[in-house]
C-alpha cells in the first residue's frame, strides 16, 4: 500500500485543475510583513508607507470616510501569487481594526459598515508619505521617469507625497490612483505635458528661422 491520498469528485477535471493551482499558488506563495496601511481606492490596491507617525492611520479613516475601503492597518501581509502579481491582505488578529493616535482602537467594519473593509486586493500602487525634513533633497516637481518600489522581487508603481499643514493627502492620493489607472491605459499627462512644451519650442524656433 503506497498509503496515497486519493479523492473523486463529480466536477470536470479541468475546472478541479484550475481551482487547485489557485489554492495552490495562494499556499505555496512567497511572503512578507510590511509596516504599512493597505486600502482599497477605486477599485485599486494601494499600500501606504512611512515614518511612523507620519499620518498613515489618519489618512486610512479620512479615505474611509471618502467611501474607500480598508484591507489592513499597521501590519500588511503580502504574497506573491504570480510571477508579476503581489496580492496583499491582513493578518487575522488585526483584521478590520484601525489604531488612530487619540481615538484609540477603531472597528472600522462596526463604525463604517461592511462595504468599508476588504478581505484582500491586488497591490498595484505605493504612496510613500513623506515627512518634511531639513536638508533633505526636494522631490522632483516633473517627474518624467516613473518610480518603483520593489517588493518579493515585483516591481510597483510608487508615488512619493510630502506631508505638510493645509495639504489634503486624500485628494492627492485619490488622484494619485486615477493617474495610474490612466497610465494602465496608455495616457500619460506627464509625457503629453512634455511633448506639446517640446512642440511650441519646435514652433517658436521655426519662427524665429
Amino acid at each position: 500500500k503506497s498509503r496515497s491520498a486519493l479523492f473523486s469528485t463529480t466536477h470536470s477535471a479541468a475546472g478541479v485543475i484550475v481551482l487547485l493551482r489557485l489554492w495552490l499558488s495562494r499556499q505555496l506563495a512567497e511572503t512578507v510583513e510590511l509596516h504599512a496601511v493597505m486600502m482599497d481606492v477605486l477599485g485599486m490596491g494601494v499600500l501606504i508607507t512611512g515614518d511612523s507617525g507620519v499620518g498613515k492611520s489618519e489618512l486610512a479613516l479620512e479615505l474611509i470616510s471618502r467611501g474607500h475601503g480598508l484591507v489592513a492597518d499597521d501590519i500588511v501581509e503580502i504574497a506573491r501569487v504570480a510571477p508579476n502579481s503581489l496580492e496583499a491582505h491582513c493578518p487575522p488578529l488585526l483584521r478590520d481594526f484601525l489604531e488612530v493616535r487619540g481615538l484609540g482602537v477603531l472597528n472600522i467594519r462596526t463604525v463604517f459598515g461592511e462595504t468599508a473593509c476588504r478581505r484582500k486586493m491586488k497591490l498595484k500602487l505605493v504612496v510613500n508619505l513623506l515627512r518634511p525634513q531639513k536638508g533633505a533633497v526636494e522631490i522632483d516637481r516633473l517627474p518624467l521617469g516613473a518610480e518603483t518600489h520593489e517588493i518579493l522581487g515585483v516591481p510597483v508603481r510608487k508615488v512619493s507625497i510630502p506631508v505638510a499643514a493645509g495639504r489634503n493627502l486624500a485628494v492627492l492620493l485619490e488622484a494619485a490612483v486615477r493617474s495610474t489607472i490612466l497610465l494602465l491605459r496608455g495616457i500619460d499627462s506627464t509625457q503629453e505635458f512634455v511633448e506639446r512644451h517640446k512642440q511650441a519650442m519646435d514652433g517658436a524656433d521655426g519662427d524665429v528661422n
